[in-house]
């Protein structure tokens, strides 16, 4: 029955979400917690690793809940439902795309999405913040090392755009916070 419930899960917040992965990420979070398949800060763990790892970040969610909840099959149905709604939407929009972008009524409901979007991005991303570097919503504390981390992503982002005059990429930032991470972890625990 696992089975059934994660393709319809994954299904709905597929269906139901506008603005691509991160987006979705808090009807994951929710879907996910509320449903006991893991606890909030193993949700904080999954979002790392999708954000980590190529493709897009709803079809990485999707499959690493699956799996962790049914397998292989799991990870399959989860993820068929993630990217079903989008790929049925996609084939629809394609076939009348010249006519459909001309109406006004799709464009205003475009228009007031885009917001939405943003909010929940937003939301997400402040909520995951407080959550891990100061634990809130949980057990009260301060997340040093990823203030710390936070810091140095920070300052070397800023002088690589001021000396290279270029921004400096995303994987390479995220690379390098898994490097300080994982150096600080081996220094302290041997």
């Amino acid at each position: 029955m696992i089975y059934l419930h994660l393709f319809l899960a994954f299904l709905k917040i597929g269906a139901v979400s506008f603005g691509g992965g991160y987006g979705m990420i808090s009807l994951v979070r929710e879907t996910v917690v509320s449903n006991g398949w893991l606890t909030d800060t193993q949700m904080m763990d999954f979002i790392a690793v999708s954000e980590s790892t190529p493709g897009p970040i709803a079809v990485n969610m999707a499959t690493f809940v699956g799996f962790s909840q049914g397998g292989v099959l799991g990870a399959i149905l989860a993820t068929l439902g993630v990217i079903m709604p989008a790929f049925l939407i996609m084939l629809l929009i394609a076939s009348v795309m010249k006519t459909f972008m001309k109406r006004k009524g799709v464009n205003a409901f475009l228009e007031g999405v885009r917001p939405g979007v943003v909010a929940l991005i937003m939301s997400t991303a402040v909520t995951m913040g407080l959550s891990t570097l100061f634990g809130v919503g949980g057990e009260l504390y301060v997340n040093i090392l990823g203030l710390a981390i936070i810091a140095v992503v920070a300052t070397v982002s800023v002088l690589y755009k001021k000396y290279r005059k270029k921004k400096i990429s995303p994987i390479l930032l995220i690379a390098l916070s898994a490097v300080i991470a994982l150096c600080v972890n081996l220094i302290i625990h041997g």
